[in-house]
């Protein structure tokens, strides 16, 4: 094909100026659409067959069209291929470059996949089916997390570590529940995820540039070949919606803060002044100038990715507030935030190798969580087990702490006299209920930590992380 030939336009037909070459390359969306080639040619296909149904075209050149497409996408699946398509000098977009690279192999007939659809629609199944994949990968990269976080859960059996609320020591809670309570984040997210998928998961191909197509199509042919559960309902709505990047990248967002506050945590458990982690040195890295540091940047950046996430899903709540119906070249601007996120699943690979590295401190952890009165909540219930009311209860032992400070002591070492100045209600048996292993086991409510709870929610959490490395779309049709 001549250059003159590949440099007319898709709508050209209409104009009499060409376009002002630097605006030209600046309004065009190959440099980042690339990505969509593989779903490109997988919905050019499946137009193909609808077309073919429709006798639009006969089997012979159903069956050339999809070789050639085929080929197209063998051609390009190389880093060298896509660095083609990424910098071709004439397509305007990956529909454009698909296209062009058709006419080049069979000649008119790649003119004649174009019968009967837009690029409005294309645009919005390449995305959909985009999204969805990174969906799944990014279901099995938590589901990969939740395990490593499960098998040190299981290392840990029942060591304890401190608890906190405003930073300030709590309560003792098995090293497993603090590691589920990360679980049951990346679980929620995982059905965020799952549910978006549900919803972005018809096809809008047959939705022409706004109003339909203007051939008979039957459309739930390209929907099924593709996977989607049915056809979109509404042409309007299907080109322009933009819905399902928006609540990808919210949920992304949640998966990036649990990261963050993961990498909080970890990164204060792993400093002099706590000790309760050692950090992985094939995940760190040392200073230039004080040859005694290791660092640690994993957590930091990890936890300074959500940052880049909400900013992509700001960016899209932006660009669609306002927008009329139906398509406008707006929505080519939210292409680039979809983009933008696809670290998130090495992302969360890197933090389960991470997590699985992670040697904690257990002795460290255990001093920590016999030190500084984190049983008096469990001695407050003692006394309540002898029929003093709670909030009194809560007022005897508050004496009781200040009463320890000033001796230096824990409330375990008080004498049974010295405790008794505070109530008569203390007996010998006060010790044996605020001793570590019963202040665990004190809370034993579905959801607490106390031992035996933490053992049953570890098999539960186990069973249920199993169940959301089933993929995404699996999933969706299996609830369809």
């Amino acid at each position: 094909m001549s250059n003159e030939q590949q440099s007319v336009k898709m709508w050209s037909g209409r104009f009499r100026e060409p376009l002002d070459p630097e605006f030209e390359q600046w309004q065009r969306s190959i440099v980042f659409d690339w990505r969509l080639l593989e779903h490109e040619v997988a919905a050019s296909k499946a137009h193909a067959s609808a077309l073919c149904a429709a006798g639009v075209l006969t089997e012979s050149e159903t069956v050339q069209l999809r070789t050639a497409l085929d080929a197209i996408a063998a051609d390009h699946a190389s880093e060298a291929g896509k660095a083609a398509v990424r910098n071709h000098v004439t397509a305007e977009d990956i529909h454009h470059f698909v296209e062009l690279s058709l006419v080049e192999r069979v000649g008119s007939l790649g003119l004649k996949l174009h019968t009967g659809r837009s690029r409005n629609e294309q645009i919005a199944t390449d995305l959909r089916l985009y999204v969805r994949r990174q969906i799944e990968s990014t279901i099995h990269a938590l589901a990969v997390w939740a395990g490593a976080l499960i098998a040190q859960a299981k290392k840990a059996g029942d060591a304890v570590m401190p608890s906190y609320t405003h930073l300030q020591r709590a309560e003792p809670v098995l090293v497993a529940h603090w590691l589920l309570a990360y679980v049951e984040m990346l679980l929620r997210d995982a059905s965020r995820l799952r549910d978006g998928a549900a919803r972005l998961n018809y096809c809008p191909l047959g939705s022409g540039a706004v109003a339909g197509a203007t051939l008979a199509l039957d459309r739930a042919i390209a929907a099924r070949e593709l996977g989607f559960t049915a056809p979109t309902s509404n042409s309007m709505d299907a080109t322009s919606d933009r819905d399902f990047v928006l609540e990808y990248l919210q949920a992304l967002t949640l998966v990036g803060l649990h990261a963050s506050r993961f990498a909080e945590e970890i990164t204060l458990f792993t400093t002099a002044e706590f000790g309760f982690v050692n950090l992985p040195e094939a995940f760190s890295t040392g200073s230039s100038a004080m040859p005694q540091k290791k660092n640690p940047d994993l957590t930091e950046l990890l936890r300074a990715k959500v940052g880049r996430i909400h900013g992509a899903a700001e960016a899209v709540t932006l660009q669609l507030k306002g927008l009329p119906l139906a398509y406008n070249k707006d929505m080519q601007e939210t292409q680039e935030p979809a983009f933008a996120v696809e670290f998130v699943p090495q992302m969360l690979s890197l933090v389960a190798r991470f997590t699985a590295a992670l040697e904690f401190n257990f002795e460290r952890l255990h001093q920590a969580a016999e030190s500084g009165y984190l049983n008096a909540m469990a001695a407050a219930t003692y006394l309540v087990h002898k029929g003093v009311p709670f909030r009194t209860a809560h007022e005897k032992i508050g004496n009781a702490v200040r009463f320890a400070l000033e001796k230096h002591a824990e409330l375990g070492e008080l004498p049974l006299e010295e405790l008794r100045q505070f109530g008569a209600e203390f007996g010998p048996d006060f010790f044996d209920a605020i001793s570590l292993r019963a202040t665990l086991d004190c809370h034993d409510v579905v959801g607490g930590t106390a031992r035996e709870r933490v053992r049953q929610a570890l098999a539960d959490a186990a069973t249920r992380v199993a169940a959301i490395a089933v993929p995404a779309l699996e999933a969706v049709h299996a609830g369809a």
